[in-house]
Order: C-alpha cells, then structure tokens, then sequence
C-alpha cells in the first residue's frame, strides 16, 4: 500500500512540472518579459516554501553556517534552469523546449563520469544512443520543422539541461541530511536572490502587479516549485531511487500532451515516437543498472 501510494505521489509531482510551460507561454502571450516572470515565480514560491515549513515547524538540525552557502549555491542552479527553460519556450514551441531540457538525463551521467569517476555501464552507453536517437525524431528535423527557429532558443534548451544536470548532481551531495523543506526553502532563497541581482533592473517592472502577471507567475510557481517538492517529499522515500527516476519521465508526455491540446501546438506522430524511445531509454538504464546491482550483489 505503501508502495502504491509512493508510486502515485511520485508521478503527481513529475506531472506538475509538465504544466509549467502553459503558464510560461501565458505569461509571454500577455507581453511579460522573462524577468518579470521569473523574479514572481521565484518570490512566490520562496514565501510559499518558507510558510510550509515553519507552519510545519520543520526541523533545523544539521544546519551550519558552512552548509548553508552550499545549499542556496544548489538553488542558483535551479535558478537558472528556469532562466534557460522559459527563455527557450520564448522562441521554440514548449514541446521541444521540455525535449531539450531533457537532455539533462545523459549529461547527468557524464557528469557522474567526470566528477565521481564512475564509468557508464553498457546499458547507459546504450541507453544514451537511444536518447539522442529519440531527440532526432521527437524535433521533428526529418519534416523540417526546426529550420528558422532562432539558435537563440536551442542555447537557451541545451543550457537549461546543462544547469538542471548540476542541480540534480549536486543536490545529492550536499546536506543530504537536513529536512527536506528546510532544505527546499534554502534552495528557493538562494534561486530567488541570484534571480533578483541578474533582472536587478528589472524588479521595478513587476510593480505595480497585475492581474496577468500574478496569474503566470502564480501558475509557474505551483506547478514549478511548490507542488512538486511537496509530493515528492511525501511519495520518494516510499519507492527505491530507479524507480522514482523512471516515474519522474512523465514530465515529458505530460509537457508535451499539454502543449498539444491546451497551447494548440502541432505534435506529430514521428514526434510521439522520438518520445517514446527517450522514455523507453529511461526505463531501461534504471532497470538495467538496478539488475546489475543484484547480479553483482548475488556474485560477490
């Protein structure tokens, strides 16, 4: 039951993300540059974040004044992958910005290579192939679709990646110990001030605050940085870290399903099949790698 329940929280959370980019574009669509949206989002949610946790009176042990500089550095990476992200879907359809982010999967494993000496297994060499397999199809280069979109926006994506592997990869090697929403809420702070100094000509422009901007930020927020720390807090612990990996994919059918029915953009079957191979090599490094863990712990 535990297990069940874990499985559901897990993919509640990835899901979110996916519906961030409806928010983003909104926001666009009503004339709002990327500062303005990103310096809400991020006030939004470190307000949001900070009041879950003292109402939750979430504990401060393990916090020092050595850690906590690590743990808002680790924000600045989350920071500036919203930078990239939404500044990516300011040229390029959401579908293929959240594909771009994506790439954050074999990066993280290069990174692994080169900070923690740990080779890619075969199956992660293979798993990679596939991925940028399912990138050529899922950008829909065979139809020509990606010809006259601006470079601008696949930097932006790719960048998005890069900073996302980081945090991804450093988030698990620094107070690793410390609450979970204490950690969060240090994080967003950290996020939140790189945000303010880089738009710090910006902040003016949010102010006075308007209805529509409130509505983008708000919904970014949510679905960015507030709900999805909250299931996973809840649904991680209760599943083993492959699977949550596996189930943390649908962000990618769920970005791209929305932006298909909710901001009418085209989809096309070749797209869904590069889709589905990025996923099916998710799947398969995480089961493949959790296998030749057993294998080796049945032979030593």
């Amino acid at each position: 039951m535990k297990l069940n329940k874990g499985i559901l929280f897990v993919l509640v959370g990835s899901g979110c993300f996916g519906f961030t980019p409806i928010f983003a574009k909104l926001g666009f669509s009503y004339g709002y540059s990327l500062a303005q949206i990103t310096i809400l989002q991020m006030i939004i949610s470190t307000v949001f974040l900070w009041s879950i946790t003292l109402i939750k009176r979430s504990s401060f042990k393990g916090i020092n004044k050595k850690n906590v500089p690590q743990i808002m550095m680790i924000g600045c990476f989350a920071g500036l992958t919203s930078i990239f992200y939404y500044g990516a879907m300011q040229y390029l359809p959401a579908s293929l910005a959240i594909i771009l982010l994506f790439q954050f999967v074999w990066i993280g494993f290069i990174l692994e290579w080169i900070f923690n000496k740990i080779k890619p297994a075969p199956v992660t060499i293979f798993a990679i192939m596939l991925i940028l397999i399912g990138v050529f199809f899922a950008s829909n280069i065979i139809n020509g679709e990606i010809q006259g979109l601006p470079f601008k926006g696949f930097l932006f994506g790719i960048l998005s990646a890069f900073t996302y592997a980081g945090f991804i990869f450093s988030s698990g090697k620094v107070a690793v110990k410390v609450d979970p929403w204490t950690r969060t809420s240090l994080m967003s702070t950290g996020s939140m001030m790189l945000i303010l100094i880089l738009f710090m000509n910006d902040i003016s422009t949010v102010l006075p605050l308007e209805a529509n901007l409130l509505t983008a930020a708000a919904g970014v927020s949510l679905f960015g940085a507030v709900l999805p720390p909250l299931f996973f807090a809840v649904g991680a612990p209760l599943v083993s870290g492959g699977i949550a990996n596996i189930l943390s994919s649908v962000e990618l059918p769920v970005a791209i399903l929305s932006a298909s029915l909710i901001l009418s953009e085209v989809v096309t079957p070749l797209q869904w099949f590069g889709t589905a191979i990025i996923l099916a090599a998710i799947v398969l490094n995480e089961l493949g790698r959790s296998l030749f863990k057993v294998r080796k712990h049945i032979n030593g």
